[in-house]
């Protein structure tokens, strides 16, 4: 059995589908009611905040996926994988970030190095995933994109290999299934650098009208992306979107490598997700 934790979300949830796809026996944990999960799938209500009750959780469980929600830092993480260990599990797959590795000083991302060290000194087999931007970050555009047919963002033209979550649960069902990927630490990214301007351009071809993109500043920005996100979050991200390492703007092969296929690029989410701006 492997057990899902954020089973709802952007990657959670098509990673439950690829594994209940390939006949594995599932248990999805989230916070919330989930609806729609496949035949055959069991949910469970749970909180990685709530270590007392994590073990049972993974109790039975092979291996674990590990989504952390929001920053974290309320979080204690080798007491999680303490209760992993504990329930029984014996392969680990942790999703964390590749600021991690590119921007060591990252207040923001501090929590998920301390994950990531727990992880690597838990005993059992393991795996970290550490994707890129997000394409599906773009649903923050979606209400404009409905209601004005606009995108506004700043850094118009700098542009990231944002990776489609599809993939990051591809690779993660890979790794959860297969223990050949114990050990590794793998950087995904999409297939090539995209910037809001082609970002838009892509939602307007998905949709099939014209999106007009807005130039923002970065105060701008900031001030209405605060209004959903921790600050600390939001710093981090105009930070990497207005001045990216080269590191950052590479696009890794390690999908490729994993899945034996080229990554999806953003125009394939956009065409996929154009209900939620049409």
């Amino acid at each position: 059995m492997i057990v899902v934790t954020g089973a709802t979300g952007n990657v959670g949830r098509p990673l439950v589908e690829a594994l209940a796809a390939a006949g594995e026996e599932v248990t999805a944990v989230s916070r919330s009611a989930a609806e729609g999960l496949p035949a055959g799938v069991v949910h469970r209500r749970g909180d990685l905040a709530d270590v007392g009750g994590l073990e049972e959780l993974f109790e039975g469980a092979e291996a674990a996926y590990l989504l952390v929600a929001g920053l974290g830092d309320t979080l204690r993480p080798r007491e999680i994988v303490a209760a992993a260990v504990a329930g029984g599990v014996r392969r680990l797959v942790l999703q964390s970030s590749q600021l991690v590795g590119t921007r060591h000083d990252s207040v923001s991302h501090g929590f998920l190095r301390d994950f990531e060290a727990a992880v690597r000194e838990s005993g059992l087999e393991w795996t970290v995933l550490r994707p890129g931007g997000f394409a599906s970050n773009a649903y923050l555009w979606a209400e404009q994109v409905r209601t004005a047919r606009t995108v506004a963002s700043p850094f118009a033209d700098v542009a990231l290999p944002v990776v489609d979550p599809a993939d990051i649960a591809e690779v993660a069902a890979a790794a959860l299934r297969d223990p050949a990927h114990a050990g590794r630490t793998y950087v995904l990214t999409g297939p090539v650098g995209v910037s809001p301007r082609e970002q838009a351009r892509d939602l307007a071809e998905a949709v099939g009208e014209p999106v007009e993109f807005v130039a923002q500043s970065a105060a701008e920005a900031r001030a209405h992306l605060v209004r959903f996100l921790p600050e600390d979050a939001v710093d981090g991200m105009l930070s990497v979107m207005g001045g990216p390492s080269a590191e950052e703007q590479r696009v890794s092969p390690d999908v490729e490598r994993v899945l034996g296929r080229a990554p999806r690029p953003f125009s394939a989410w956009a065409e996929r997700n154009a209900f939620a701006f049409a």
